[in-house]
């Protein structure tokens, strides 16, 4: 039973997860330009959570058969039988009902229906179509992991506007050096599995080049997002502060495409994430 409920759990990639709900508190703040009432932001994060682990279990399910093909995922919990594809496909859509209903219930139906389509996108481009034939499969993919910023955003002001789609580009920037540099130290695995992940089908010195191009985007949109959203010098500064350190991250990457490289980038991806939304929510209560 332990195992069962360890393989649910993990089901969700609750790092994951994790990471999309640091996104949506920070960007709830910049909407009500103050703090948002407790009951909210727990209902909103608790209805993201469910639509991302949903999501999160249906991919498990359709990509099971490369999941056994490769190192980084061969523990997952279908891959060693833990449960049947079936009963993780019926926890999955449960998952996204009661997403739905929550968020449609406690928070409004702007914020269900951009939580649920995040997810049928997930799915149904990134999963099932662009994943194995692509290599901008992250790239447009990682669209659905920038939705839970407009999620925060209405859930707040029942309506979007033209910060948060910044932010979502943010995050949409963000994705492809973050994950690309993962890749690189899994490229034998993609190349294994198939799956046209660009480490594994294109050069590194080409993968660092894009990872850098992308970073470049990345800083300047949250320049951008500093004017649209009208945010103070807390947050200018620890953007350009950030930025620079993650484009000098970049760099190197560029400079050694290697795995020891790529991992520093990647780690410190999830750290410069972490900090630019909690300089957001500083910069707002300040």
């Amino acid at each position: 039973m332990r195992a069962r409920v360890a393989g649910y759990v993990a089901l969700t990639k609750p790092r994951i997860i994790e990471l999309l709900l640091v996104t949506t508190v920070p960007t709830m703040f910049v909407a009500e330009r103050g703090v948002p009432s407790v009951w909210l932001m727990v209902a909103t994060v608790l209805g993201g959570t469910l639509a991302a682990g949903g999501a999160n279990a249906v991919n498990m399910v359709v990509d099971r058969d490369i999941d056994r093909l490769m190192e980084r995922t061969k523990d997952r919990p279908l891959v060693t039988g833990v449960m049947t594809p079936r009963a993780a496909l019926v926890f999955a859509i449960a998952l996204e009902v009661v997403a739905f209903a929550w968020l449609f219930a406690t928070v409004n139906l702007l914020s269900a229906v951009l939580a649920v389509s995040a997810t049928f996108f997930y799915v149904f481009v990134y999963t099932l179509w662009l994943k194995r034939t692509s290599t901008q499969n992250i790239v447009i993919g990682g669209a659905a992991g920038a939705v839970p910023v407009l999620v925060g955003w209405s859930a707040v002001t029942n309506s979007l506007d033209w910060a948060p789609v910044v932010l979502f580009l943010v995050i949409f920037y963000w994705t492809p050096p973050h994950f690309w540099a993962l890749a690189i130290k899994y490229r034998d695995d993609y190349a294994a599995a198939e799956v046209p992940m660009l480490p594994a089908v294109a050069s590194l010195e080409v993968t660092a080049g894009r990872i850098l191009r992308y970073t470049a985007i990345l800083v300047a949109l949250t320049v951008v997002f500093w004017r649209v959203a009208e945010m103070g010098a807390i947050y200018l500064v620890s953007a350009l502060v950030l930025g620079a350190v993650f484009g000098a991250f970049a760099l190197a990457v560029r400079r050694d495409p290697s795995e020891r490289t790529a991992m520093r980038l990647f780690s410190y991806s999830i750290t410069y994430v972490t900090l630019l939304f909690g300089a957001i929510a500083l910069d707002v209560v300040v």
